[in-house]
């Protein structure tokens, strides 16, 4: 971003971005985390998890009460009011990734005794793997001002959406082979879902950053690829 006159503007704007920065290496943590608590049925460490999501939610009405301190102060224009609403939207989506790991954590204590099966449990792992990457990427492209990345990342939501079909599937299988699996799917589908929503609020982060970098919009109709719902019903 461009220097301004007056050094504090400058100092006002990295303060915000250091939240954002601040909040997407807290979600990201809560993510991993989460995940590997549900694969250990490690109850301790969902706990934990699950109490830092004060800690988020006090970032962000942090960031909220820096930004409109910042509007009502430096009545920013252009590329400067961009940046601190932008940097509002994507801290709400930051605290909504906190949110969906903390819903994971919860499933820690209700699946029961003893690690997750392998078997169960793969595609949950993989599908982390992608949500964590996608998370860590948008991040990095939005400090590196890197607009055509951010393009990319959007679109590689589509794998986070196709392996979410894939696990949805894997998942109803088990449940159908042997319905001593039934309760351990059921929260697994529901982790699964919540990684899902997690790539979503990936993507508007994204796309907010995007806009913030260029002042134009990425196109609305990106194609989502949740096949779930025709699951269901050719089951």
């Amino acid at each position: 971003m461009r220097e301004h006159t007056v050094a504090s503007f400058d100092e006002d704007l990295e303060q915000i971005d250091q939240l954002i920065r601040d909040m997407a290496d807290l979600s990201s943590s809560m993510v991993g985390d989460s995940i590997r608590a549900l694969l250990h049925t490690d109850t301790a460490a969902a706990q934990r998890i699950i109490s830092e999501d004060t800690v988020m939610d006090a970032k962000q009405r942090e960031l909220d009460d820096r930004a409109i301190t910042l509007i009502a102060k430096r009545q920013p224009m252009a590329q400067d009011l961009r940046a601190v609403l932008g940097a509002i939207r994507m801290a709400g989506d930051l605290e909504r990734i906190g949110d969906l790991a903390k819903n994971v954590a919860k499933r820690v204590g209700a699946i029961g005794e003893g690690a997750t099966p392998r078997g169960l449990s793969h595609g949950i792992d993989d599908m982390a793997t992608l949500v964590l990457a996608q998370i860590s990427g948008v991040i990095a492209a939005y400090t590196g001002r890197k607009p055509d990345e951010l393009d990319r990342l959007r679109a590689e939501d589509e794998k986070i959406d196709l392996k979410y079909t894939s696990v949805f599937r894997e998942l109803l299988t088990y449940m159908m082979e042997d319905p001593r699996n039934i309760t351990t799917c059921t929260h697994l589908l529901f982790c699964a879902k919540n990684l899902e929503r997690i790539g979503d609020h990936v993507t508007n982060i994204a796309e907010n950053a995007y806009y913030v970098l260029t002042g134009s919009q990425l196109p609305a109709n990106r194609p989502k690829l949740d096949e779930t719902a025709t699951t269901v019903l050719a089951e």
